[in-house]
């Protein structure tokens, strides 16, 4: 299949409200030769990431916005207009093959429209984005509530904020620390002719200098690394370990805190891992598998305890709650397509629902972490707010790091060009037991 018409099917989907390009990309990278798979998901991503500004152009050149039905000739025509702009795609392969690509949609009559509107953005679109600038939305390439929403609650940091969403994320490593220091793996990859440098919160992260095949980095498959992110590596610290604590991972899907609370403490008493869905326990037990390490895998919704928890408390509990991925979003660049206004209410309502339920399993002594990959306070520091006040048996701990802006509650990482993502943690001890 044509790369780009691969990527317009998965963008359509997205378009559509039908899916994620999570799970509409990799039906279609299936279909391609394997020297264009990179490209299709380029083609994808990018496209998602610079939609808002995409989409104003394409307004601009269009007589009549498209029809419902006909999403995958506006995902067609946003894939152009990305290889125009933001590619080194000749403009001719740009504008001929996506033009192509209309029939192998059965739809012959949308091939003079992209011809059309495609030339006259090749030789026209710096005039007209000029004339869309003064737009925010055109500017920093945010759907408008997202933008007015960090305009409101950063108003120093957002264009910077919106700039981090748009750059390209860095890889980060994790080392395991049951087999190496970081700086002994470090001079693993300079001996491997691998540029990096040590993280500058994370005592395990190292970041790359160029993204690689992680398959190809040292000691991959005997689980000496992972890929994870320098924000969320913060969490297996944050939680204070120590030997013989029973620790809970709620929400722990793809695992990769899991693993690193594994690591960092290996006398523990025992860690359980749970998580909504079955099928995403399989990404954590492949996890768990390739660096040697054990957890018992519960698939259950983690407010109905009864269904889940044997009644022997935690000292420990992580809960790394669902949340807008606003602070991920240079990573999944389509959550400026699929999430809307009215998820963030939902979400902290969720969010809420699953710290008083996690509360009840946890030991008097203990303590729960609450993160987020969000960086709007209507999940964070606000959701923390409620929680204690209708809690009076919890108390806030300070963090142990430097890491991100200290909040009314907790501590807010805003995604940063060239290293960590948006993340938030906030720490709470149980001093007392719900009267009963």
């Amino acid at each position: 299949m044509n790369p780009r018409l691969a990527a317009a099917k998965a963008l359509a989907a997205v378009l559509s409200g039908k899916a994620s390009l999570n799970s509409s990309l990799p039906t279609q990278l299936d279909k391609v030769e394997d020297r264009d798979r990179g490209f299709t998901q380029d083609l994808a991503f990018g496209t998602a990431r610079w939609q808002p500004r995409l989409s104003a152009l394409a307004a601009k050149l269009l007589q009549k916005p498209f029809k419902a039905a006909d999403a995958d000739v506006e995902a067609l025509l946003l894939v152009g207009l990305y290889q125009l702009l933001y590619t080194r795609v000749p403009a001719h392969a740009a504008i001929g093959e996506t033009v192509g690509c209309a029939d192998k949609l059965k739809k012959p009559w949308a091939k003079a429209l992209l011809n059309a509107v495609l030339r006259r953005a090749q030789r026209e679109n710096e005039a007209l984005l000029a004339e869309l600038e003064h737009d925010p939305v055109v500017r920093t390439a945010h759907p408008r509530w997202l933008q007015k929403s960090l305009k409101a609650f950063w108003p120093e940091q957002w264009e910077v904020i919106c700039a981090a969403n748009n750059a390209h994320p860095p890889m980060i490593l994790r080392v395991n620390r049951r087999h190496h220091s970081r700086d002994a793996y470090l001079q693993l990859l300079a001996q491997a002719g691998i540029a990096a440098s040590p993280c500058v919160y994370s005592r395990d992260g190292i970041i790359l200098d160029a993204a690689a095949d992680v398959r190809s980095l040292p000691g991959f498959a005997e689980g000496w690394i992972s890929v994870q992110d320098e924000a969320a590596q913060l969490a297996a610290d944050l939680l204070d370990l120590a030997p013989g604590q029973r620790v809970l991972d709620a929400c722990c899907a793809p695992g990769g805190k899991t693993c690193h609370i594994l690591e960092a403490e290996p006398a523990l008493a025992g860690v359980v891992a749970v998580d909504l869905e079955a099928k995403r326990l399989v990404r954590v037990r492949e996890n768990l598998e390739r660096l040697g390490l054990s957890a018992e895998l519960i698939a259950a919704d983690g407010r109905d305890t009864d269904t889940w928890w044997d009644g022997k408390p935690f000292q420990r509990i992580l809960l790394d709650a669902p949340c807008s991925a606003t602070g991920v979003i240079r990573r999944h660049p389509d959550i400026k397509l699929t999430r809307q206004p009215d998820d963030i209410g939902a979400l902290a309502l969720l969010q809420g629902e699953l710290l008083d339920a996690m509360w009840k399993t946890l030991e008097v002594g203990g303590i729960l972490l609450y993160a987020t990959c969000s960086t709007l306070p209507t999940e964070n520091t606000e959701v923390i707010e409620a929680f204690l006040t209708r809690t009076p048996g919890a108390r806030e701990l300070d963090l142990a790091t430097a890491a991100g802006i200290k909040q009314p509650h907790g501590r807010q990482l805003l995604a940063q060009e060239g290293g960590h993502d948006g993340f938030y943690y906030a720490k709470l001890i149980k001093i007392a037991a719900a009267r009963g």
